[in-house]
């Protein structure tokens, strides 16, 4: 009994370890990230001081606004500053609209949000089950169609693909809608409880909104898709491969096992954890702003957003957006591994 205890104990000690661990290492991830933002901030070419003021302001005027940004102390202060005003949630005020970043970052964050998860629904959806088959059909016709299929979804662009999308589908067929989140008749018609413009509208129990905010997202949700099944079906594929030529896979097709309860019981049950990892890095990257795809569709999100205030040098919008993309990754990274921890008993 006390060799019982003992063991349980150990056991919760290296649990405790392990957390400790992976806590300490994401809290030291965090910490590098903020100096290098800061120190990315000091380096780039683009004066803070003149984006506020103007080239035409007086001297006077520019030292100023320098002493009160604190820019005229020493860098170490200056570092120390940075970091009581991130530790307040203070990102200063934006160029574009004079209004706190932090404003400005929720109003426009939960577009890509919604269009990111639509995204990796449907990128997850269909990218898993076409791995699968292809794996299955390894070296048939199937197989090659979808290899082939996902060498496309990764070399075309995005920007190119979209367009033709938009002239195809919205220009020719009318088949969905254009740019933006919803038709303009439409803005503001249903209170903004979530954020998220399809929820919301399901809320309200306003189906003219919802099904005008479907026509919008279905076409930029599906050029992004493309790209995300590409990635996950190689992927799984990749992973089922491996799988299927393990010994115990041919030993359940031995005993006369079904062939689904085969793939699916057994081959893809030992893969779903990096099925997980790969779907969670795949919606971090589209929560860090699909650029290209929200300035082809006019999307009012994180990346349209990021990409304004980088032409005209607005470094408070640039700071606080790269930081919190750094903060989505690490907590997208902490939660797969927390599911890694969950799904597969031997890591615990």
């Amino acid at each position: 009994m006390a060799m019982i205890d003992a063991g349980r104990s150990t056991a919760g000690v290296r649990r405790l370890r392990g957390a400790s661990v992976t806590i300490g290492s994401a809290l030291v991830t965090l910490f590098m990230l903020v100096l290098l933002t800061f120190v990315i901030g000091r380096l780039l070419p683009i004066d803070p001081v003149l984006a506020v003021v103007g080239a035409d302001a007086d001297n006077a005027t520019y030292m100023k606004v320098k002493t009160e940004l604190g820019l005229d102390r020493p860098i170490l202060e200056q570092f120390w500053i940075f970091l009581k005003q991130l530790a307040a949630g203070n990102f200063g005020k934006t160029l574009l609209t004079g209004r706190p970043v932090t404003e400005d970052i929720a109003r426009v964050l939960p577009a890509t949000v919604e269009l990111a998860t639509v995204t990796i629904v449907l990128g997850a959806g269909i990218g898993i089950p076409l791995g699968v088959f292809a794996a299955v059909n390894r070296g048939r016709m199937a197989d090659h169609v979808v290899r082939v299929l996902s060498l496309l979804g990764h070399s075309t662009p995005i920007f190119w693909l979209g367009m033709v999308g938009l002239i195809i589908f919205y220009a020719k067929l009318d088949w969905v809608g254009g740019s933006g989140r919803v038709e303009l008749f439409y803005v503001d018609m249903v209170p903004d409880v979530t954020g998220l413009l399809l929820v919301d509208a399901l809320l309200a129990g306003d189906m003219d909104v919802f099904w005008s905010a479907f026509s919008h997202i279905v076409l930029p949700a599906s050029v992004l898709a493309y790209s995300s099944i590409a990635y996950i079906s190689r992927m799984t594929r990749s992973f089922m491969l491996e799988q299927l030529s393990q010994e115990y896979v041919i030993a359940a097709r031995a005993k006369g096992a079904p062939r689904w309860r085969v793939v699916w019981g057994h081959a893809f049950a030992n893969i779903r954890v990096q099925v997980l990892t790969i779907v969670a890095l795949s919606y971090g990257g589209l929560l860090e702003g699909a650029v290209l795809t929200e300035t082809v569709f006019g999307w009012p999100g994180f990346g349209q957003y990021l990409t304004s205030a980088l032409i005209i040098g607005d470094m408070n919008v640039v700071v606080a957006c790269t930081l919190i993309v750094g903060v989505l990754f690490i907590g997208i990274n902490l939660l797969s591994d927390m599911l890694y921890r969950l799904l597969d008993p031997r890591t615990r």
